[in-house]
């Protein structure tokens, strides 16, 4: 065993103690990273021997506000000495409360889940029983990620996850993203809904052309059509306004959200037009802890953050300030393809893998990510400062540098 003296004070064991426990207990069907981390706050994260990281990939996304951000942390501690759990046949505050914090920065009304894949499993059936099962084809993009259960797999439109699952379900259509001719000839009469991503994260950080996600409203509204964005990235302020939709001045039919919207909480939300709130009626779809007091806690919280710490306003701010670095880096080193950046969602597309800077940035006490095997991809929090942001552009460009002379 080793000594606590050598130990982050969080810490009870060493990483190497904590990775031969999962070893010998935990199913490995994820690849991670060598190292335990036991202790965040804000932008940077500890791991059991010490060692900080700026962390720019905070929880996928999840910590929009940063790692233990204090009015979430405060929250639950408050919530959890009343209800800790009840189910939803009663009524209770903080969901009540969660929910009117939503719909007046959006629209419509909320259901609660637990993730983005039972969210959007929701939106699905929302769409079916809307139409009374008269429609049932859902399309989706290529590219696009919705999650992992049956149906969200089966609507990621990318062959990778299917290999070894099927069947896949029937009803789902794949068209390309920007494409607005191939999705026209897709809808017909037995559609229910259009679903995707504002901006793909994901795949890529990809977003839409001009005019694209208009078009797809016109023609979900001339063919009878629902449309559903996918906005468990981009909600919560990610793209610099409360949610995605609302950067691109295209309101949906159904919005689903997870990740960052209960500040690290799991939480999935489901926002529908009041036209169709009661189509998802009793006994068709239920989460047993979706809406529970902790998480709701925790969502008001974290809209309070957004809100009186003006981070939206610092998104924008922060957003440029990645643009104009990667840009002039960009212009330096031909090994990068594109930038795509909106709001904090940072996608940097390499002409090589980029999957060897994930390790090497890491050395360097900077966690990042990689996508599609080219693409660094940063979904750094809401409240990240000047200072982080160019600690973290500086590691990746000497990072990158160092890739390109390889080359």
């Amino acid at each position: 065993m080793s000594t606590t003296a050598s130990l982050h004070p969080a810490a009870s064991q060493s990483s190497e103690e904590t990775i031969a426990q999962f070893q010998k207990y935990v199913i490995p069907n994820y690849t991670r990273y060598p190292v335990s981390l036991v202790h965040g706050e804000g932008s940077y994260v500890w791991d059991a021997e010490g060692k900080r990281y700026l962390d720019l990939f905070p929880g996928w996304g999840c910590d929009i506000i940063g790692h233990s951000p204090p009015r979430v942390v405060k929250a639950l501690q408050e919530q959890v000495e009343h209800l800790i759990h009840i189910p939803n046949t009663w009524y209770t505050e903080p969901q009540g409360k969660f929910a009117e914090a939503i719909c007046s920065r959006s629209f419509g009304k909320a259901f609660f889940a637990n993730s983005g894949a039972e969210a959007n499993e929701a939106a699905i059936k929302l769409a079916r029983l809307h139409t009374s099962g008269e429609r049932h084809k859902i399309i989706t993009f290529y590219n696009g990620f919705h999650g992992r259960t049956f149906a969200t797999v089966t609507a990621t439109a990318q062959p990778k996850y299917h290999a070894g699952l099927g069947p896949m379900l029937p009803g789902f259509v794949y068209a390309p993203l920007n494409d607005l001719d191939a999705v026209s000839k897709l809808v017909d009469d037995q559609t229910a809904a259009i679903m995707l991503e504002p901006v793909q994260g994901e795949g890529g950080i990809n977003i839409p052309a001009p005019g694209f996600l208009e078009g797809l409203r016109k023609l979900a509204d001339e063919r009878g059509a629902l449309l559903i964005f996918d906005e468990v990235q981009t909600c919560m302020g990610r793209l610099g306004t409360w949610f995605g939709y609302q950067s691109f001045n295209v309101q949906p039919d159904i919005m689903t959200m997870a990740k960052g919207v209960a500040g690290g909480v799991a939480c999935g939300v489901i926002v529908a037009k009041e036209s169709l709130a009661p189509d998802l009626r009793p006994g068709m779809h239920a989460s047993t802890f979706g809406g529970n007091p902790l998480a709701m806690a925790a969502g008001i919280a974290t809209v309070e953050t957004i809100e009186q710490d003006n981070l939206l306003e610092n998104v924008g701010k922060m957003s440029e300030r990645y643009r104009q670095y990667f840009e002039k880096l960009a212009s330096d080193l031909s090994i990068i393809r594109e930038i795509r950046i909106r709001g904090m969602m940072v996608g940097v597309d390499l002409k090589i893998t980029g999957t060897p800077a994930v390790g090497e940035c890491m050395k360097r006490g900077v966690l990042i990510n990689c996508t599609h095997d080219t693409v660094i991809r940063l979904l750094p929090a809401l409240n990240i400062t000047a200072d982080q942001v160019d600690e973290g552009c500086a590691v990746i460009g000497e990072v990158l540098r160092n890739m390109a002379k390889s080359v």
